[in-house]
């Protein structure tokens, strides 16, 4: 039996894992939708939308609509590849030979 790889601490916390399951189904997502799929504090989900932009697992662009500040949030190739990765070493979890 092989070890277990360890899970990626980044996208282990709920909130951050949320945030980039649901960017890899979308080009690209707003904070308010984010935070509506969520189900997040602003706060909160700002904290987490900070530490997945540290490490380069998603661009996180900020501009102007209709006189508002838009927050738009994408995933990285990086980001990509660490999800993938998640999900592959959480399926030896599941399935340990």
């Amino acid at each position: 039996m092989k070890p277990l790889k360890d899970l990626d601490p980044i996208l282990h916390s709920q909130l951050r894992l949320a945030i980039i399951s649901i960017l890899m189904s979308v080009e690209e997502a707003e904070f308010s939708y984010l935070k509506e799929k969520t189900g997040a504090t602003s706060g909160n989900i700002s904290v987490q939308i900070t530490k997945l932009k540290e490490v380069e697992y998603i661009d996180v662009i900020k501009k102007f609509k209709d006189n508002y500040p838009q927050t738009i949030c994408k995933i990285t190739p990086t980001g990509v590849k660490a999800f993938d990765e998640y999900v592959k070493n959480l399926k030896q979890y599941l399935k340990p030979n």
